[in-house]
């Protein structure tokens, strides 16, 4: 797969001379904000690798008229799709993921150009999708399916079922940080329970959304059930608006707070995940060495750009100096870079880069100590690990998201101290708790949509697992169960089988008919 010539028979082609092409709108509705300059003609844009500015591919900018020309043809392939049933989907969703895992390769080193990541992150990431893909494919059947439910009392004569329909065409916005995991979670649920897809993805990763829909087009000619539409803000914007049934947001708390209100004009239902300030407890019985390993790689890997990337760390007193020493030991060993040794690629987003200097700037303004790194750390597009002790608690680096290499350590007395710590953040994503006695009741009390024990960074790669956060995290789940029902619709059915013994819906009924039936209701619950 050469880097500059993408195949884009999976994408949304471009209108020639269409005058929408020349929109320039890349702040609205991504999950990054387009900030790559480069040579392309005004219908088209160009990703670039963000080590080297290197040319990865050029894609089209998908035009409204083209995007509602391509919801009208998803529409007939959703209807395909959807009478295929499960058991066809299975085959075809089995296949994919065969076809992807001989892909892995060329797809893992199309991920590492337009991230700049490892290629071993990389792979480990594509992994992870595949594992996610079997899961789905092997239990939408009967996590979907049709059953039989109780009817009660009162509607004895009535058998009753719930069936789980699919809502038609599903667009998702992708984030270029996990470019193959994060967009995926929702492609594959939203396949998996029936539905076509339009992936929009980030401006900065085309291309690997183009390699994962090709993949899949090579198993499913018939209809153009997974369709790319490439494009920057204004694409994202588009798609909220043409009509399709469902939108699944990956992204930027600003960005999904305009998809929400782009969709409430048209109520298409919308889940959204706006990454996290993930934060981790370290009890007085913890396993340091395991805690303090988790904490450096839920920290840096991907230069802390994942959506579930570690930020904070509560550590009790008692072994605080303990744990501190073997972090700082771990996080010294890694080294920023391009090269393939490399520990961490670069941070994506030059705008991003002010915002993780900015965080740091504050946080040594209000007192905080640097135990590695500093301001010297930042030499975009690397940043070096930075480990931050002392910060008081309503500075911006632990407030907001930094989403860059930077870990803050905190001391606390105990660990209500540590629990009411982590729960002041207006996020909710994830959390992970080391402790040897207490860490299932820790876990029960933080406030977040997934806690690890005594491992960090672990949901993800259990595909039974929902994904998904409270508060300013977003709402909504992709993955496992949860996820599979988030890309489908309840239809609720109730069907006559006899004449009631009271029949009391109808303006027929005698008098007394209610009086009967409460006496009835009493003799069995009354006392």
């Amino acid at each position: 797969m050469q880097r500059s010539e993408i195949d884009q028979s999976a994408q949304v082609p471009p209108l020639p001379a269409d005058e929408e092409a020349a929109k320039a709108a890349t702040e609205s509705t991504s999950g990054d904000a387009s900030e790559q300059q480069d040579e392309a003609t005004p219908s088209e844009f160009a990703s670039h690798d963000p080590r080297t500015g290197e040319l990865v591919g050029r894609h089209p900018l998908t035009t409204p008229t083209r995007l509602a020309e391509a919801l009208a043809v998803s529409r007939l392939a959703a209807t395909w799709w959807q009478e295929l049933g499960f058991a066809q989907r299975r085959i075809r969703l089995d296949q994919w993921r065969v076809s992807l895992f001989r892909q892995i390769e060329p797809i893992a080193a199309l991920i590492c150009a337009e991230t700049g990541k490892p290629l071993d992150d990389a792979r480990l990431e594509l992994l992870m999708v595949l594992e996610h893909l079997r899961w789905a494919a092997e239990h939408a059947e009967r996590t979907l399916r049709r059953r039989r439910v109780a009817t009660g009392r009162l509607m004895t004569n009535h058998a009753s079922t719930v069936e789980y329909q699919p809502y038609g065409v599903v667009g998702v916005i992708g984030s270029a940080g996990e470019p193959a995991f994060a967009p995926m979670g929702s492609v594959v649920g939203a396949l998996a329970a029936g539905n076509a897809v339009i992936l929009k993805p980030s401006e900065l990763t085309p291309g690997v959304a183009v390699a994962l829909a090709e993949a899949f087009n090579e198993v499913v000619p018939e209809h153009p059930v997974f369709t790319v539409a490439t494009g920057d803000g204004a694409t994202g914007a588009a798609l909220c608006s043409v009509g399709v049934d469902k939108i699944s947001f990956v992204g930027s708390a600003a960005a999904a707070k305009q998809v929400l209100v782009d969709c409430a004009q048209t109520l298409t239902p919308v889940a959204v995940e706006c990454g996290g300030k993930d934060v981790m407890l370290v009890d007085s019985d913890a396993d340091l060495v395991a805690a303090a390993e988790s904490a450096v790689w839920g920290a840096m890997s991907n230069a802390g750009q994942n959506s579930t990337s570690l930020e904070r760390v509560y550590v009790l007193d008692e072994v605080a100096d303990r744990f501190v020493d073997l972090v700082e030991q771990r996080a010294r060993r890694l080294r920023p870079g391009g090269q393939p040794g490399a520990d961490l690629g670069p941070v994506q987003l030059p705008s991003q880069v002010d915002v993780i200097r900015e965080h740091l700037s504050d946080a040594i303004e209000r007192g905080a100590r640097c135990l590695v790194g500093g301001p010297e750390s930042l030499r975009p597009p690397y940043v070096e690990p930075v480990i931050l002790l002392d910060v008081p608690e309503d500075a911006a680096v632990l407030t907001e998201r930094t989403g860059g290499p930077i870990l803050v350590i905190n001391r606390v007395p105990d660990l209500d101290a540590a629990v009411q710590a982590a729960n002041a953040s207006a996020f909710g994503l994830g959390a992970s708790v080391f402790s040897a006695s207490r860490g299932e009741e820790i876990a029960a009390n933080l406030r977040a949509g997934m806690v690890a024990v005594n491992s960090a960074g672990t949901i993800g790669v259990v595909p039974a697992l929902a994904l998904g956060g409270t508060g300013g995290s977003g709402y909504g789940r992709v993955r496992g169960a949860a996820g599979l029902h988030e890309f489908a619709q309840a239809k609720s059915v109730t069907r006559r089988r006899g004449r009631p013994l009271i029949n009391a819906l109808t303006f027929g009924r005698r008098a007394g008919t209610v009086r009967r039936l409460l006496r009835l209701v009493r003799m069995r619950y009354g006392r």
